[in-house]
């Protein structure tokens, strides 16, 4: 699935800052993709209706729907995502590309109606006081999110960079302005219709790439759910990874000293929620570097390593190209590292300034420093998997992955019980302690890669 990387190295082959700043560029926004995308353009929204009459109440419930639109839709179609990205990747390499997009259409099929049936009877029943068109807004949302999350597994496998990121600023220009227009006309409703709008417009163009990519003679098909299909560690994966992400938010949002109940049944913490979400943006930088480092460097050594396996080269050449390899993993994760750094540096420096821009009181800042860092670590933690994926070390990734929600759960309790001077140290103490654990783990399978790459030949 490294389509981008080699459009990636041809911008970097110019060897001219135009040409590293282009290569860049795209793969912070391609990377970084819907989720911390959609957070920009929630702030945008937030930060144009200032002043707005009556638009604090609506803004605040429209911004908690929408984190839950991304919560549920992402352990949803977490199950599926990194199964279905394998799934894909095996009919590449099976030269069978005929059954990837039948395959696409009846996952997305499914997707969004398994988000329908769940989200139009528990709209109807938990929003009481909210409006019809409230209502089937939320379970249109969470319809067209967790189809969003599916097309997204292509991203990284095609060549049209540029058609991408004209795809995202499209989608996304679209929900800001008709966000902001439909407001006006019907408050809440309009700004969450507005979402979804300019949410269909990405699924849309997002599903033009992908049908421009892939052919077959038939539309759908139903293969993934054969048994040997699917991996289920992937599918372990992918579901306690978003948990894992996502645990500390929940717990905040519902304990009764940080969280206040919003919209219905739906809950958020003021205290918790800003800093957590502002730091989000902080990891677009590294999020450039790990597309960049990853789908480059690392995987031109990659294959030739494995190529030199298949064909038989010498022992000699084989220990070179996995020398190489593994410089270029070390080299791309501490780079991630170092430009995480920097982006944590800057929030230091400019963290009240900020705040204060956006409207925000600098009480939070405290949390939010601990919260880049966190952002921080999760990132390392995405490229460390990321390599696992590589080397095909499924039961490592399933590891760190169980480690993580497990981690988050026991020091986020911990540090509700030790006070405010605690908030958000056990998020990043668990992200700590998953990345420390999973480089561990990364170097010991480095070491012995030729051994294991030779005993499952």
């Amino acid at each position: 699935m490294a389509g981008i990387g080699f459009e990636l190295r041809k911008l970097l082959k110019k060897r001219t800052y135009a040409g590293l700043l282009q290569a860049y560029a795209y793969a912070g926004i391609i990377s970084s993709g819907p989720w911390v995308l959609s957070i920009l353009g929630i702030l945008l929204i937030g930060v144009f209706s200032i002043g707005a009459v009556d638009a604090d109440a609506s803004i605040s419930q429209f911004q908690v729907t929408v984190t839950y639109l991304f919560l549920i839709s992402l352990i949803l179609t977490g199950a599926v995502q990194l199964s279905f990205t394998r799934f894909v990747a095996d009919q590449i390499f099976a030269k069978n590309s005929l059954a990837i997009m039948p395959n696409f259409n009846g996952l997305m099929l499914l997707a969004m109606s398994l988000s329908l049936l769940l989200a139009l009877p528990a709209a109807a029943l938990l929003f009481p006081e909210q409006s019809v068109l409230y209502r089937l807004l939320f379970a249109a949302g969470l319809s067209v999110m967790s189809a969003i999350w599916i097309a997204t597994v292509f991203l990284t496998g095609m060549k049209h960079y540029r058609a991408i990121v004209l795809i995202f600023f499209l989608g996304y220009a679209a929900t800001i302005v008709l966000a902001l227009l439909l407001r006006t006309v019907l408050g809440l409703e309009g700004l969450l219709m507005g979402f979804v709008a300019g949410h269909v417009l990405l699924l849309m163009g997002m599903v033009w790439l992908v049908y421009r990519n892939y052919h077959s003679d038939h539309f759908i098909a139903f293969d993934i759910w054969k048994p040997g299909a699917m991996y289920v560690s992937l599918m372990a994966s992918g579901l306690l990874f978003n948990l894992g992400a996502w645990i500390d938010k929940i717990m905040f949002w519902y304990h009764p000293d940080t969280g206040q109940a919003v919209i219905g049944p739906l809950h958020a913490s003021v205290i918790y929620d800003i800093p957590i979400f502002l730091s989000y943006l902080s990891v677009i930088p590294g999020m450039a570097v790990f597309l960049v480092r990853i789908e480059t460097d690392f995987v031109e050594y990659y294959i030739k390593f494995y190529d030199a396996v298949r064909e038989g080269a010498t022992l000699d050449y084989i220990e070179r190209m996995r020398n190489h390899m593994v410089y270029y993993v070390r080299r791309g994760l501490f780079d991630i590292a170092k430009i995480q750094a920097i982006a944590v540096l800057i929030t230091l420096v400019l963290g009240e300034t900020i705040l204060t821009f956006l409207g925000i009181s600098t009480l939070y800042l405290p949390l939010l420093y601990i919260d880049v860092v966190s952002a921080a670590l999760q990132v390392v933690l995405l490229g460390i998997l990321n390599v696992l994926f590589y080397l095909d070390q499924r039961r490592a990734v399933l590891l760190l992955t169980g480690l993580l929600p497990l981690f988050n759960l026991v020091f986020t309790a911990l540090s509700l019980q030790l006070g405010a001077n605690w908030f958000g140290y056990g998020f990043a103490v668990a992200m700590l302690l998953t990345v420390l654990i999973g480089l561990w783990i990364l170097n010991r399978k480095l070491d012995a890669l030729e051994y294991q790459t030779f005993m499952l030949q």
